[in-house]
């Protein structure tokens, strides 16, 4: 019996099915093998030929068997229910959204007979309800999982751990040279899986406990094993913030605190790394469980894995037939390979700022197209991945790559207004440097402020206030703007999802033992509803421990802070939370709260740099690891990792990271000469520790009040100017979310923040190229290469970039081994590469305000 059934939206859209009949007793009309195959190379998803059955792989075989099992009326209600769920959706595509609302209109409307008809609404339904509405998660996943697959094995543990304690000792130890040796995870997942596979090697010894048998070698190395093991060494396996901290305080050439010892740094190291996993996991049924939450950010991770474990059928698309394995390994070659010529065969490939070649002297030049001190405008600005990839540019969707680009290039233009008309003195000072400087245009001497480590109000008015460059007060400005617009514009152009989200975390407090999951659809949830969700008391329990934790070791050693201006930063993070891990979740971008608490702490406790500098901690790293927290936690969702088997792993591998980079730091002070100074021979010289030393005299000593009232008072502004630009943006979406769905205010904030430091437009444009051809034209009209292989590409490159640099780094930088030739001088013979090139010559008397103009 057919039913018509209407679906209609506040703005005046109406879709309405002719065809919504119930699938009861309804006769399913049959397609054969070979129908199937046709219609999918006309709707460009299997390319040009194919070698083999392409419907032979077990995904496909197992979507094809729901295809036989779903009726005309099942596709038509799966269908219609797909357009007011992805109604405003920006990541689900424009045309497949077009195609879908002509399929349920009918097949008049559609243009086609009643067979191609109903083969395409059937084929579209199966896709979205059986695996996934978006292409870049279907290349990922399966649509299927099996529960016998061996995950939390004693060896996924023992690598696991073994790859944390060794990726965090070197990232930490080697963090503070420059430039500095990093081992990234995808290059940590190249090591982990030949591990596991000589795991299979070992005999099959074990013991039973409570009916399950654990073994050494439980057979073949698994997909789920390395996701697991994966998922630990992307957790634990990195650098921590706060230590860049420790090393500001207790190094004598800045704070020199003698009384911060192993203790004190692992006890809020560890508080700090593990607090943000309480607060994520209160999150979650925000940024993890809604299929529209994507995080892009996390794919690759996923497709590398399944690359180098999952064998795949061989079939050809658009002409290729190489598998994705030998497609990374090989991609994983020649990038390591050509990784040498522009880091140090020819190394003017890497920083290609040809134009400044021209007149290597001319200022004006430099500032506009120079790829270190200025805009950066440069249609060709480097032949090196490490840079083009600078901004993810294969990871990132178009869209959100393209808002960011906006934002860059607006925020851009200001800054050069700002500097030709030499506000508030910027004119003196290079246009994009993160330095602060004193009013003859040198470093700003934070000791001629001080007398016995403490603020001196009458030095300070004798010496001289702190100045910034006209793109330091651009990216600042928009980094105190984009906070409370991307509050401003979640909270109103998702206030569904923000009251859904909340209700459901009310009701779970209500209802321990309810299945959040249950709440959602999709078949991913649908999936990993079979397993034991992990309880949000333990979220809870680890938000109440780790906080005491921190509590107690500002109360144990004489740190002088107030205990309020922590409680302070824990309620600012938790509300700005939201909005920042709901952008996260959609586009893979987001920003830390790090550098945003360095200047509220010059307003809670004025002229105290260790409040500073703890706030600043707390700011970045419950974000950070919040972030990296749920972003794991949506592999394990992805890759059917059971919540618990995941939050364990989560736990053992921080706990390994307290330990590992707090020694790490210990090996450094006491095996590293001269550590942090300017000279160091090793150039073990500190760049971060001593960016964060001269911020936390510049908001915390002198202050954030003085700063911003005497000498920058516009920039305050930002805080209410940001609101207002989130309001009309969102209440657009909210009226037209179709037409404006790819508008994001935030992510233009994003890119604004980028000046004010080392990049500029010349890390932006070349990855804007390979954003269009990837992720706008071949995911668009070759769909089917791009799901394959897009990410096997970007993981492979990335890969081989990381190898190649560490090899660099230990056997020829560390060296002091290099080629001088024209090739690897020219790019640094002018003004452009020296960086100190400003638009005025400073008076001998100096610039900017005068003694007595300034408190």
């Amino acid at each position: 019996m057919s039913e018509e059934k209407i679906y209609a939206h506040k703005d005046g859209n109406t879709f309405i099915s002719q065809q919504d009949v119930s699938s009861e007793n309804e006769k399913i009309r049959e397609f054969d093998r070979d129908q199937v195959v046709a219609r999918l190379k006309d709707m460009n998803q299997l390319g040009e030929t194919v070698d083999e059955d392409p419907l032979a792989d077990k995904a496909s075989a197992y979507l094809f068997e729901k295809f036989l099992l779903t009726s005309l009326g099942d596709a038509i209600q799966i269908l219609n229910t797909s357009l007011v769920d992805h109604y405003g959706d920006v990541n689900f595509s424009q045309a497949l959204y077009k195609k879908i609302h002509l399929i349920v209109a009918g097949s008049e409307a559609y243009g086609t007979n009643a067979e191609v008809h109903e083969l395409d609404a059937r084929l579209e339904a199966v896709v979205i309800r059986y695996h996934s509405p978006y292409p870049e998660v279907r290349a990922v996943t399966d649509p299927f999982d099996d529960p016998t697959v061996p995950v939390e094995t004693i060896r996924a543990y023992v690598l696991g751990c073994l790859w944390v304690a060794i990726g965090s000792f070197i990232n930490e130890f080697f963090n503070y040279r420059q430039p500095r040796l990093t081992l990234q995870s995808t290059v940590i997942q190249l090591f982990l899986f030949p591990c596991g596979k000589l795991t299979e090697l070992l005999p099959d010894w074990g013991f039973t406990f409570q009916g399950t048998r654990y073994s050494i070698n439980p057979g073949p190395w698994s997909i789920k094993e390395q996701m697991f093991a994966t998922i630990m060494v992307n957790c634990g396996g990195q650098i921590s913030n706060w230590l860049n901290m420790v090393i500001a305080l207790r190094a004598k050439i800045f704070f020199g605190y003698d009384w911060v010892d192993f203790g004190f740094t692992w006890v809020i190291n560890a508080s700090s790394l593990f607090f943000g996993y309480g607060l994520a996991g209160m999150m979650r049924k925000m940024v993890i469980y809604p299929e529209k939450a994507i995080f892009p950010n996390v794919l690759p991770t996923l497709a590398l894995s399944r690359a180098l474990v999952v064998k795949e059928t061989k079939t050809s698309i658009n002409g290729w037939t190489i598998g994705r394995q030998k497609l990374f390994f090989l991609t994983f070659v020649l990038s390591f390979l050509y990784f040498f010529i522009p880091n140090f065969l020819f190394k003017a490939l890497s920083t290609f700022n040809w134009m400044t070649w021209i007149a290597p002297k001319n200022v004006n030049l430099a500032i506009i197209t120079g790829s270190y001190l200025g805009f950066g405008l440069n249609p060709i600005p480097t032949f090196d991945w490490a840079v083009i990839n600078s901004y993810s540019p294969l990871v990132v969707p178009f869209y959100a790559f393209l808002n960011k680009f906006a934002g860059a290039l607006i925020s851009g233009v200001i800054m050069l207004a700002l500097y030709y008309t030499n506000y508030k003195w910027s004119a003196y000072l290079p246009i994009n440097s993160n330095d602060v400087f004193d009013r003859f245009g040198n470093d700003f001497n934070v000791s001629r402020v001080l007398t016995n480590g403490v603020f001196d109000h009458s030095k300070y008015v004798e010496y001289s206030p702190p100045y910034i460059s006209a793109g330091n007060i651009v990216g600042t400005g928009a980094l105190l703007a984009i906070y409370t617009c991307a509050f401003t514009y979640v909270m109103i152009s998702e206030y569904k999802l923000v009251y859904s989200s909340t209700k459901m975390f009310w009701i779970s407090i209500r209802h321990p033992r309810r299945k959040a999951l249950l709440e959602f659809n999709d078949a991913h949830s649908n999936m990993m509803s079979k397993y034991p969700e992990v309880p949000d008391w333990w979220f809870l329990a680890i938000f109440i421990i780790f906080t005491g934790l921190c509590f107690a070791g500002i109360y144990a050693w004489p740190t002088h802070v107030p205990i309020w201006t922590i409680i302070s930063i824990f309620l600012f993070n938790i509300a700005m939370m939201i909005p920042l891990l709901v952008v996260m979740s959609r586009t893979g971008s987001t920003n830390g709260f790090g550098a945003f608490s360095v200047i509220l702490a010059g307003y809670m406790d004025p002229g105290n740099a260790m409040t500073n500098l703890m706030v600043r901690m707390w700011g970045y790293n419950i974000d950070e690891q919040a972030e990296s927290f749920i972003a794991d936690q949506k592999i394990a969702h992805y890759a059917k990792i059971p919540q618990r088997a995941a939050f364990r792993g989560q736990i053992v591998a921080t706990f390994i990271q307290s330990f590992c980079t707090v020694g790490a730091i210990e090996a450094l002070f006491k095996s590293v000469k001269n550590f942090c100074s300017k000279t160091q021979p090793d150039k073990f010289v500190c760049a971060t520790p001593r960016t964060m030393h001269s911020d936390a005299i510049m908001w915390g000593v002198v202050s954030s009040e003085r700063v911003l009232t005497s000498i920058y008072p516009a920039m305050k502004h930002a805080f209410w100017i940001g609101a207002l630009i989130g309001v009309p943006f969102a209440i657009v979406q909210l009226k037209y979310p179709q037409r404006f769905k790819a508008i994001n205010p935030a992510l233009m904030g994003y890119g604004a923040i980028m000046w004010g430091g080392t990049y500029n437009l010349s890390y932006y444009i070349p990855g804007l190229y390979f954003s269009f051809l990837f992720m706008f034209y071949l995911r668009r009209y070759y769909t089917g290469w791009w799901s394959k292989y897009t990410y096997v590409l970007t993981s492979g490159l990335s890969a081989g970039v990381a190898f190649s640099g560490v090899i660099i780094f230990a056997s020829l930088q560390y060296t002091n081994t290099s080629l001088p030739w024209w090739g690897n001088k020219i790019y640094a013979s002018g003004v452009d590469y020296a960086r100190t090139a400003a638009l005025k010559k400073i008076p001998p008397e100096g610039f900017g305000l005068q003694i007595g103009q300034f408190s």
